[in-house]
């Protein structure tokens, strides 16, 4: 299962620089803002979209065995200047309805990160991320998504 899970997010990375080259507004193929914030002078645009989704927006089905519902990006800028941050640890803790808990490590993906997480249950998602970037500064930023 890690393999599978590792090869869907090695595609995810590969396929973004295609999929930002069809981007109108810098985060188009990765749906709608879920959430912004700015924390300490970084501007953290995330956004929740299901695999089928992501995958449909990179032209590809979606693979056999897949257990992970959701695929969350996040992308940072400097709030001053626009610049895109697009190195440094990223992470995300997940707690569903049920008061279940998913932690994962983010990957760096062509200018943003992400990884893929099970959001099965409807109901409300607590999402916390902790990051640093190059200016070695931890951050943190948290809220509420809502499956339907």
């Amino acid at each position: 299962m890690k393999r599978l899970v590792l090869i869907i997010s090695a595609i995810l990375a590969l396929a973004a620089p295609a999929a930002f080259a069809m981007e109108h507004g810098g985060h188009g193929s990765h749906g709608a803002a879920a959430h912004e914030e700015v924390v300490n002078g970084v501007k953290a645009t995330f956004t929740v979209q299901t695999m089928a989704e992501a995958m449909k927006a990179m032209g590809m089905e979606m693979p056999k065995g897949v257990k992970e519902t959701h695929h969350i990006s996040v992308a940072f800028k400097d709030a001053k200047t626009g610049k895109q941050l697009s190195t440094g640890e990223v992470m995300l803790k997940v707690q569903g309805p049920d008061k279940g808990e998913q932690t994962r490590k983010l990957m760096a993906m062509q200018g943003h990160f992400g990884t893929d997480v099970t959001l099965a249950k409807k109901g409300k998602y607590g999402i916390m991320s902790k990051f640093k970037l190059d200016d070695g500064k931890v951050r943190s930023a948290k809220f509420w998504y809502e499956v339907k």
